[in-house]
């Protein structure tokens, strides 16, 4: 029988009263789903926020890096997800592209002693833990510039994964130089290295977007997350990340207006009024849109039947090196 939306979030309830559970939702998740969550925010923030939680399992509504991250941090948490989405920017670098990688700046001369990986917490676990295994640290893109000034102080060439985006835009904050890999620079002569990899989402957005709010709407402001290529950065008023952007917005006088550039179920539960997606198409992400209510509800009822539908594991040596590589960055 196919249960109607009222339905299925009253069995969600019904579910999350029985069963020893927490419910976490990422801010791009689509409102009903959204709606359902017992802890909600950003990847990171989830993952912060679920280690002080007692339920045995957390059923984590968002894409497959966030939910490892959850598991990375509480082990002895059983994480399911709604849905198995995979995030399009972590499934662009896996241990063999990393490698590749290291093996690229060693043939231009930088030996791995001179090395600092970072990776974006935008990542998949075996990723993290061949940075933690390197010395290396995980980041967010609210406090990339902080971890990278930390860096920095080794004395090292940074290789920043996977957003060349990210790395491209704290580069430019910092007055420092960056390439990517494969772009034809000299990797020797960067400060930042950047892997090729980047946000589909966030590449929607143009100039040409920002140039037709300018002209319609004088004395807009213009807000974006990092993860947008550096030209939009340049363009903005403001650059954040998504919790960033949250506040910044919600501090400014109703009155103004504002075209946000980042995922859209964001945007659109920002504000009522004066708030417009900063793009001509709609920047939904699919893979946080994968999940609905029907999801969450049968991941619950497989609780409940003792056979959890797609629970995360991680390897112990994978668990070890990631979880070293976000506390490096907790640390700070």
């Amino acid at each position: 029988m196919e249960l109607t939306t009222q339905q299925l979030k009253e069995k969600i309830n019904e579910y999350k009263k029985k069963l020893s559970v927490t419910v976490v939702a990422h801010f791009y998740q689509r409102d009903e789903v959204f709606e359902m969550g017992d802890i909600t925010g950003d990847s990171l923030e989830l993952a912060q926020k679920t280690m002080a939680d007692n339920s045995e399992f957390v059923v984590f509504c968002g894409v497959g890096f966030m939910g490892q991250s959850v598991k990375v941090l509480s082990p002895n948490k059983r994480v399911v997800m709604p849905k198995a989405a995979c995030c399009a920017m972590a499934t662009m670098i896996d241990g063999m592209q990393f490698d590749a990688s290291i093996k690229a700046l060693n043939e231009a001369g930088i030996q791995n002693e001179n090395i600092l990986p970072i990776t974006y917490i935008n990542s998949n676990a075996d990723v993290k833990a061949k940075v933690g295994e390197m010395g290396g640290m995980v980041c967010t893109s609210s406090n990339a510039k902080k971890i990278i000034t930390t860096a920095l102080m080794e004395g090292k060439k940074i290789l920043f994964v996977p957003d060349r985006c990210l790395g491209q835009n704290i580069a430019n904050q910092m007055g420092l130089k960056s390439c990517v890999i494969g772009d034809g620079s000299n990797v020797a002569d960067a400060d930042i290295i950047c892997f090729n990899g980047f946000c589909s989402v966030h590449q929607l957005f143009s100039v040409d977007d920002i140039k037709f709010y300018r002209k319609k709407y004088p004395g807009i402001l213009i807000a974006v997350h990092p993860e947008c290529d550096p030209a939009i950065c340049n363009a903005a008023d403001f650059v954040g990340s998504t919790s960033q952007l949250i506040k910044y917005i919600k501090d400014l006088d109703e009155n103004q207006k504002v075209a946000v550039g980042t995922e859209f179920n964001l945007v659109n539960r920002l504000r009522s009024k004066n708030t417009y997606v900063l793009s001509s198409t709609k920047p939904e992400c699919p893979t946080m849109n994968e999940t609905t209510l029907r999801d969450v509800y049968d991941v619950l009822k497989s609780i409940d039947d003792g056979a959890p539908l797609n629970e995360i594991h991680i390897d112990e040596n994978t668990q070890k090196w990631a979880k070293i590589a976000l506390d490096r960055m907790m640390a700070l």
